[in-house]
């Protein structure tokens, strides 16, 4: 008897040695599609698109991103959840997702925590809160003055949810009456911002500052504790008397859960690789983006304490989307 089970031991353990073998000998052998809960043009459509290409260099594989916006990431976050956990489906998630949404909605389709495996953060950026160039307000406390002359009606775009928030945060702690507009994206957001459609935008910083530069918009703060390299000159909300107030948006790669450790550890390799090379952290810093490329346990702490630290500003600010 003991032989027996000695000999299917000794099986078993031989069985999960072939099938760990079999995951890193021939992952990845189709294509690999990354989900993004936004439209083309925004910050984690750009951290997508960037990493999709090196990826497919290097793997020799089709690497395609698929678009899906709106619903504040839910519709996307809801695909990936249900994607075949086999690592050939990347979802690009941001701190709404998986740190936000579940203290805004009374329901979701998806657990934040239990449908995705961590892989790694990838950047984090600032938030700007900026007007079109028409606007009269130069700095924050005009933008507050101009907000009580017109009562309420004066508006701001935001698209990704992060935004939304700081836009939440901003009239909480000023008092100001601005009216959001809310857009399935920073694109969008900032094309009528841009055309003088809404005169106000929180948007992430990475995909603003095309428009920043080529003076489309004009920044009046960032959201972050510091000012930023690439906007030295523009005060953060606490300079502008907002003490306290300080907030970074992240984007991050997960799959579904219950995908392959050495899958996931493997993912995890290539994407930090990528994501520190010197040509990508260029880029990205160049769009006001801080690459992090963080372990899998170590996003999973971020997401754990952003959790809270988000439940307790959308708490305190009074936010419901239901």
């Amino acid at each position: 008897m003991k032989r027996i089970l000695l000999k299917g031991l000794v099986a078993c353990c031989a069985s999960l040695m072939l099938a760990t073998a079999g995951a890193q000998g021939t992952y990845p052998s189709k294509p690999i599609r990354i989900i993004v809960p936004f439209p083309p043009g925004g910050g984690s459509d750009m951290v997508a698109r960037i990493v999709s290409t090196r990826l497919s260099e290097s793997w020799k594989q089709p690497v395609l991103v698929d678009n899906r916006p709106g619903g504040n990431t839910i519709i996307a976050a809801e695909a990936a959840a249900k994607a075949a956990p086999d690592g050939y489906t990347l979802f690009v998630a941001i701190d709404s997702t998986l740190a936000m949404n579940q203290s805004l909605y009374s329901k979701l389709p998806y657990d934040p925590v239990a449908s995705f495996t961590p892989v790694t953060l990838a950047i984090t950026m600032p938030m700007v809160l900026a007007v079109h160039p028409t606007t009269p307000a130069k700095n924050v406390p005009e933008l507050l003055a101009l907000a009580r002359e017109r009562k309420g009606e004066l508006a701001y775009a935001h698209g990704a949810l992060p935004a939304q928030v700081a836009g939440e945060v901003f009239k909480a702690a000023t008092g100001a009456k601005l009216l959001a507009v809310p857009y399935k994206g920073g694109a969008p957001a900032m094309t009528d911002t841009v055309g003088g459609t809404v005169p106000v935008i929180f948007d992430a910083l990475g995909p603003a500052m095309p428009f920043l530069k080529a003076g489309k918009v004009r920044p009046l703060a960032v959201t972050s504790a510091q000012r930023n390299p690439l906007l030295p000159d523009v005060p953060t909300l606490a300079e502008s008397g907002l003490p306290g107030v300080d907030l970074v948006t992240w984007i991050g790669f997960v799959l579904p859960a219950g995908a392959d450790p050495v899958i996931v550890q493997r993912l995890h390799n290539e994407l930090a690789r990528i994501l520190q090379l010197p040509a990508t952290r260029e880029q990205l810093a160049a769009q006001g983006m801080t690459v992090v490329a963080n372990t899998p346990a170590q996003f999973a702490q971020v997401i754990r304490d952003d959790t809270v630290k988000f439940g307790r500003i959308i708490k305190s600010a009074g936010i419901r989307l239901d």
